[in-house]
């Protein structure tokens, strides 16, 4: 099961206190203020593991807290500070405050990590109070308190080409055609209920990353069907792939019915680069011209049918090689965009 938001409350460590404390030896007189510094508390940090793929765990654990700080001791001892907790995320997931919806940052890249709560300081001992005229203090700091808050992790999944289409425009087929994904396909609506990842590969060490999200249907960024909970899927694609199925009624009006999906969901996601796939070519009548979807915006128009391979090859050189267009654009800080007339 993919569980891909979730809200999880986080409790950093208080700092432990400062000790008032005089030193007592044997034939030293007045030793003098000995007391030690309070320990520093855990704090609370997100980090991404590349071996997660869901949020399922913060469903059943969804309270984490850091341990406090030790208070300091005599002889100018320091409290032990507290080992910070770390809350292992699949890469992609972003952190939200839940209860303002300030955006707190993101991990991406395995192994990076984000705090999300600060433990307190340690407060300082009566030792560090003395001076040369005030030689005998008795001040001491209380340790700081640890942050608390509530947080929202939301999942983004990460692939290079994002399928868009309607239900049963053969998103799963193609998907498991040129994969070795195995999402589930039926002949009736709706049968992806959860994103899909598969590795496309062409040889030669190419290969990417491609999404499959459940159906797309009028309204969806209003919230009806699936699409408006899987759209935030795609939103890390570098580049989208729009399948109109040869058997639809109008496949212009379909087409157009998906970037306006996808434009009032995000207008940088309506932005980024895609490809025109005209899928179930099998379906069609070999007599008849093939369907024809006017799409300026973007980079080609592909027919093909997943289900006798025909311009299945063609279709992942050119993603191959729009995908490596966004990379380089990415690595120039040019955003992977295409220009559209407001």
């Amino acid at each position: 099961m993919l569980i891909d938001r979730v809200k999880v409350k986080v409790a950093a460590g208080s700092g432990g206190s400062g000790a008032c404390s005089f030193a007592r030896f044997k034939y030293v007189p007045k030793g003098g203020p000995d007391g030690g510094d309070g320990g520093r508390g855990g704090s609370v940090y997100v980090r991404a593991d590349r071996n997660l793929a869901t949020l399922l765990d913060y469903r059943y654990h969804n309270k984490w807290r850091a341990e406090r700080g030790q208070h300091g001791t005599s002889r100018n001892k320091t409290g032990r500070s507290s080992d910070d907790v770390y809350l292992p995320v699949p890469p992609g997931t972003e952190v939200w405050d839940a209860d303002s919806g300030t955006f707190l940052g993101d991990v991406v890249e395995d192994g990076q990590t984000l705090r999300v709560a600060r433990g307190g300081r340690g407060g300082r001992g009566n030792l560090a109070f003395a001076t040369a005229t005030h030689r005998a203090p008795r001040e001491w700091e209380p340790g700081g308190e640890g942050e608390t808050l509530s947080i929202e992790l939301v999942l983004k999944l990460i692939a290079d080409v994002g399928l868009v289409g309607q239900p049963n425009a053969g998103k799963s087929t193609l998907l498991s055609v040129v994969s070795a994904a195995k999402p589930k396909i039926a002949e009736y609506p709706f049968t992806t209920l959860e994103p899909n990842l598969g590795v496309v590969g062409l040889g030669e060490s190419r290969s990417f990353v491609m999404a499959d999200i459940p159906g797309i249907i009028e309204g969806a960024h209003d919230g009806k069907g699936l699409g408006s909970k899987f759209l935030q899927h795609i939103e890390r694609n570098r580049v989208l792939a729009f399948l109109v199925p040869a058997d639809c009624l109008d496949p212009q009006e379909e087409y157009q019915q998906l970037r306006d999906e996808v434009r009032e969901y995000s207008d940088d996601l309506y932005r980024k680069p895609h490809l025109v796939v005209v899928s179930k070519m099998d379906l069609w009548l070999p007599d008849e011209p093939d369907p024809t979807v006017v799409a300026p915006d973007a980079l080609a128009v592909y027919h093909v049918s997943s289900g006798t391979g025909a311009g299945i090859a063609e279709l992942k050189e050119a993603m191959w090689h729009a995908v490596q267009e966004a990379r380089k654009q990415e690595l120039d800080g040019v955003p992977s965009e295409v220009p559209v007339d407001e």
